[in-house]
């Protein structure tokens, strides 16, 4: 299952390549957020338009499934990175020192071979869609309004080569970990205990409580 985590950080090259990648992925989880605020507002206009006018939003459905690569890809390594993915903690969580780090290291490692073979085939299946000498660069199209999908197939290489750095780092950060002996690495989700949990909740509220009163 997956939990709370905090991600720590230092000088090094390493967590200075961890925030760097972080500002991309944050860029590309609130491009997956707004649309799926777009599509709300799709279904308000389109149900809108059929109960007052008799006319929905033309291709509605061509348009939710050119959004859906945005809401199910774009926030992918961002949630990698959080520690956000379901995972086996029953078991993970009873390791500690280098026996976890290396459970942690091999799961990585397993993980970035299968998003790089995801990258390459999610990469043929687009090229299968593009063409520059094809209207709109498209060899093939959505069925209502006809709009070109290979923007919708290009979304998922992209996402998952953004993942593959993630995991790339994190790589990176368990192996330094399991070498060193490290206790809390940098750049690598650390699953917080539920006394750390409740705290920063705690101080998340009274946060929130201190801006109010302001």
């Amino acid at each position: 299952m997956a939990g709370s985590s905090a991600v720590l950080e230092d000088g090094s090259v390493l967590s200075r390549l961890d925030k760097g990648l972080h500002r991309l992925e944050m860029v590309l989880a609130m491009v997956s957020g707004l649309a799926v605020f777009s599509l709300m507002v799709l279904a308000v206009v389109s149900v809108g338009g059929r109960n007052l006018f008799n006319a929905p939003l033309p291709g509605y459905v061509d348009w939710i499934e050119q959004a859906m690569p945005l809401i199910a890809f774009m926030g992918i390594a961002y949630t990698q990175r959080e520690g956000g993915h379901i995972r086996m903690d029953m078991l993970v969580g009873r390791l500690n020192g280098r026996a976890l780090w290396l459970a942690e290291l091999v799961t990585a490692l397993v993980s970035l071979l299968l998003m790089a073979l995801l990258v390459w085939g999610s990469w043929e299946h687009f090229q299968r869609s593009f063409d520059f000498a094809a209207p709109l660069w498209s060899r093939d199209s959505s069925i209502d309004i006809g709009l070109p999908i290979w923007p919708a197939k290009l979304l998922a290489p992209v996402a998952f080569s953004v993942l593959c750095l993630r995991l790339v780092i994190q790589i990176w950060g368990y192996g330094r970990a399991f070498v060193q002996g490290l206790v809390e690495p940098v750049a690598v989700p650390l699953v917080l205990s539920a006394a750390a949990q409740a705290a920063e909740e705690a101080q998340h509220v009274s946060g929130l409580d201190a801006e109010e009163t302001d």
